[in-house]
Formats: C-alpha cells, structure tokens, sequence
C-alpha cells in the first residue's frame, strides 16, 4: 500500500533528491582543476601544448608573460578560488574573485583560440551555476542602494 507524506510513521527515513549533491559536484569540477592549474603556474608539471597558438592568441599570451606579474597573479587567483571551492570555505567570494577571469578565458578562445571554447563554456556554466546557488550571499553586494554601517 502506498502513502503520501503526511500519513509516514515517525522515525521513517525520508528519501532525500539526488539533486542536492549538484551544488558540491559544480563545486569540486570547477575547483579541482582550478586548483592544479594554480599548482602548474608554480611548479610546471602539466607540459606545455606542442601545437602553436594562433598569432594573436600568442602575441596577448606573451604580453601577459611579459608584465613579470599577470601570469603569477592569475596562478595564485586559479589556485586560491580551487582551494575554496574545494574546502567549501568562502565559496561566494571564491566565485566572484574568479568572475572576471572567467570573462576574459571565454572572449579569449572566442576571440583568439578556438580550440579551447568548449572547456571554457564548461567552466563558465558551472561559475554561473554556482552563483545562482549562492544568489542569496550577492543580495546586498548587488543593491542599487546601500547604507553605509
């Protein structure tokens, strides 16, 4: 015989959606790999690709090499946002920290190298995602206007 909720015996486990676990997933595929590249930025055990970049993809890549300070800001951004998400520690601020540097990966294989687009939509629906999970910590911040304490 088949019950509806309100007629469960106390003590009865209710069965809980699968759904919930998606917050925690988004969290560990976007951190994770975010996190090694932040390693890599340091310590360059991931081999560098053998196909060129387009010129103008290597001419941007190059500039940001040649600032002495771009390259190492986005490997320490990559690794601290991948520890966050992974740690499940400051996860909206981990997100906002990383928003600009998602913009910027999609116009770039949009724009000048193609071949990576697909792992940055990837990466873009799960930044995304995850912001809309977390909406609720961006309520103030996104306020037209807001009272100084």
């Amino acid at each position: 015989m088949k019950t509806d909720s309100s007629t469960e015996e106390p003590g009865t486990p209710t069965k809980k959606p699968f759904a919930r676990y998606f917050p925690a997933i988004a969290r560990i595929l976007l951190g994770f790999p975010l996190f090694i590249f932040g390693l890599n930025a340091f310590l360059n055990f991931i081999p560098q690709p053998t196909m060129p970049l387009p010129e103008a993809a290597a001419a941007f890549a190059g500039a940001l090499a040649k600032s002495g300070y771009m390259m190492q800001l986005i490997g320490v951004t990559q690794l601290v946002v991948g520890a966050f998400l992974v740690a499940n520690r400051f996860v909206p601020l981990a997100l906002a920290l990383f928003a600009p540097f998602m913009v910027n990966s999609v116009a770039f294989h949009l724009f000048l190298e193609r071949s990576g687009l697909i792992m940055a939509v990837i990466f873009l629906g799960l930044e995304l995602y995850l912001a809309w999970v977390y909406r609720h910590a961006y309520r103030s911040m996104l306020a037209a206007r807001v009272t100084p304490a």
